[in-house]
């Protein structure tokens, strides 16, 4: 083979490797992030702004799925996402224990798993964005008890989305493990997330039940809503206080009305973000990630601050 020939045959290889490395350095990242949270739900809808913009930071493609506490419709695409070769997937755990064999599948396939607002540290996940919930019941039932807002005897409405979803079992131990010592009872009940229907099965509810001296709203669409079921029943601000999430607009509203008292916020739109930054992360470096705890809470003396983060994130 003469110099002249080599040199061309060698040329062509590295312009076939420079192309080849190009098109890697192209390759656009997949990260599928899978919730059991509704469209609807006004703490999903800023979750998924904040997806949106980490996505179109690092440039990765972000499939993201709603199952309305759909189990097996959450399921399917987890495994939907491992079997497209997945750069990373972000999840909740819509009930304790459920995906050990999901992230057991992923981590084998080399997929980082990361979790978010509702977690399961029994999964081998790499990371976690979100909030303890244990926590936030005990915060809110320490701060009806606190404030004399409840005591031995009283009853206290919890009424939730998802009955038996993580965030609810582990929301009404924390709440237990305030009230139960002290005697005060307390009673969940399944109301939905359609918003009309929520609204009137909690009006029932308070109306077959005129003793409910206080209610904690174990998710945003029944704290959120709270304030319309109180009115129905011809409540007056602050009669029945109300104390639960406070990540949307509508229960900052309620707080600013006086209906609810405190709110705890959980930065939607940080736990829409961060979980795409950590996966993007922890997929670059292979190793296991960190836990990221969003939580904070607020009432009347600083809920302009929530509602003017709410109005700022929009316009992300």
């Amino acid at each position: 083979m003469n110099i002249r020939r080599f040199a061309l045959l060698t040329g062509a290889f590295l312009s076939l490797l420079s192309i080849g490395a190009a098109e890697a350095q192209q390759k656009t990242k997949q990260i599928y992030l899978v919730t059991h949270g509704s469209e609807a739900d006004p703490f999903w809808i800023e979750w998924n702004r904040g997806v949106s913009a980490a996505c179109e930071r690092i440039r990765a493609k972000c499939n993201v799925s709603f199952h309305s506490n759909n189990v097996a419709s959450q399921k399917e695409a987890i495994g939907a996402a491992i079997a497209a070769k997945a750069d990373a997937i972000a999840t909740t755990s819509a009930e304790p224990n459920l995906w050990t064999a999901e992230v057991t599948a992923a981590n084998r396939a080399g997929i980082p798993v990361v979790f978010f607002n509702s977690d399961d540290p029994k999964a081998a996940r790499y990371a976690y964005v979100g909030a303890n919930l244990y926590q936030a019941g005990v915060i809110w039932a320490k701060y009806l008890v606190d404030n004399k807002l409840v005591k031995s005897g009283d009853k206290v409405f919890l009424p939730v989305e998802a009955a038996g979803a993580t965030y609810q079992v582990q929301e009404t131990a924390g709440i237990a493990s305030v009230f139960d010592p002290i005697g005060v009872k307390h009673q969940v009940l399944e109301v939905g997330s359609d918003p009309a229907n929520l609204i009137s099965r909690m009006t029932e509810y308070l109306t077959a039940n005129r003793d409910t001296k206080a209610i904690i709203g174990l998710g945003d669409l029944v704290t959120g809503n709270a304030r319309a079921a109180l009115k129905n029943i011809g409540a007056k601000p602050g009669q029945i206080p109300v104390v639960g999430w406070g990540n949307s607009k509508d229960t900052a509203d309620s707080v600013v009305a006086g209906y609810v008292v405190a709110g705890l916020w959980q930065y939607p739109f940080d736990q829409g973000y961060m979980p795409v930054i950590v996966a993007d992360g922890v997929a670059k470096a292979g190793t296991k990630g960190y836990d990221i705890v969003t939580l904070a809470p607020y009432d009347k003396s600083n809920v302009q601050d929530i509602l003017t983060a709410l109005a700022t994130s929009k316009k992300k």
